[in-house]
This record gives structure tokens, sequence and C-alpha cells, in this order.
């Protein structure tokens, strides 16, 4: 586990995420992107489970989805993608309001709470390409924007070690398996839960109280 310079980690798991200093998020991109009307943005960050509940978390995400993402369509499911060989990683599709939440706020929340972005294809347990960190940018502006603020981030040394995030361009997002959606909402008790992710969302909850909501924006899997 890698920890930022001069931070009080908050270390409760291998598979808990660099946390910046207490009370303190890492820092915010220091630029910015035109953004309105609904956009569209996909992370990847290990366990999918965790990253979706993180961002069902947060203020202004219209929704939230597990997926996959970076292979080809015919080997998106789990059972292929957790062999490690067939190129996608477990990611999450996140729409969000712009009015509310930014990108560039998406970003800050991701590389704070919901992974840790130094630790190569793999998050703490997890261990295969499928669990890399990465992210799949929809537009130019969201490429340009997620490089600058990986660069900004090495720069100032906010970690001890490199960002291994990687940028992959816009790539098909094909949604996981029901089982998999809402399933931090859903099994609050799960031991791979209570271990790893709900811990995260206590850290969003108290590194970005404005952009925290209690009540998780849930996908509708009656359809």
């Amino acid at each position: 586990m890698k920890r930022p310079i001069l931070a009080l980690a908050l270390i409760l798991s291998l598979g808990q995420p660099v946390l910046a200093k207490e009370g303190v998020a890492i820092p915010a991109p220091t630029a910015s992107i035109a953004e309105a009307g609904p956009q569209t943005a996909v992370f990847a960050g290990g366990c999918f489970w965790g990253v979706q509940g993180v961002f069902q978390h947060t203020k202004g995400v219209i929704s939230a989805t597990s997926g996959y993402a970076g292979g080809a369509a015919g080997t998106a499911n789990y059972k292929q993608v957790s062999r490690g060989t067939t190129a996608h990683a477990e990611a999450v599709q996140v729409v969000y309001d712009p009015a509310q939440v930014s990108y560039g706020d998406l970003l800050q929340i991701f590389f704070s709470v919901a992974h840790d972005p130094t630790q190569l294809n793999r998050q703490g347990p997890d261990w295969g390409t499928q669990y890399r960190s990465a992210l799949f940018p929809m537009t130019e502006e969201q490429e340009q924007l997620a490089k600058d603020y990986i660069g900004q981030l090495n720069r100032a040394r906010v970690y001890d070690a490199a960002i291994v995030t990687k940028l992959e361009g816009a790539q098909p997002f094909y949604p996981a398996e029901d089982y998999h959606q809402n399933f931090l909402a859903r099994n609050p008790m799960h031991p791979y839960i209570v271990q790893e992710d709900l811990p995260k969302i206590e850290a969003l909850k108290r590194l970005f109280p404005q952009e925290f909501q209690a009540t998780p924006v849930l996908l509708d899997l009656t359809n």
C-alpha cells in the first residue's frame, strides 16, 4: 500500500485505497472542461462493486452501472473476464449532471477514495489485468483533462509511487450481469463489502461531505 507524502493514512485492509491526510482529499484538478447536459464517463479501479457504490453515493450522479470495458462483446461476461485473458477491465459507467458534479470532481473522487491508482494490474486482494486502474474517456476533452490531472498529481508527488492508471480512450461498455448491479447496497454485510468497500463509502463521506449523499442512486433492475 502506497501512502501519500505527509499523510496520516487510513489503512483498514490491504485492499483499501490510498487516502489523503485526515479530513483532506487529494488536490482537485487545476484545469476544467465545459460540460452541459447529462454526460457519461467510464472508470475502472478494481472490483466494480466498490467503485459503483462510491459513485452511487455521489451527488449529481444520475446512474452508475457495473460492467466491462476494453474487450470484445463476445467475452464480456463475468466468467470469461475473471480469467484475465479477455482484455476487459471491470469498469463502471457513470452518467452525471455536470451542473452538480463535474468530470474533474469525479476524477478527484476516483483517485482519492474509489481505488489505489499506484497498484498495477491489481487492487488489494484482487489480481489480474481485469482489475487494472484505467480511464476510458468518452471525449477528447475528458481525455486531456484526465491526462493533465495524472501529470499534476505525479508532479506534486501526492503518492510515494507513480500513478499507473491507463488512459485507454473510448471503448464499448458492456453492462455486467444483474446480480453484480447495486451489489454494495444489496449486500452490506457481505464479507468482501465490509472489508474492502464500506470503508470507501466512509472515506467519501469524510473527505467529500459536500458531494456525499447518504441514499445511493440505484439502478432499476425490474425491466
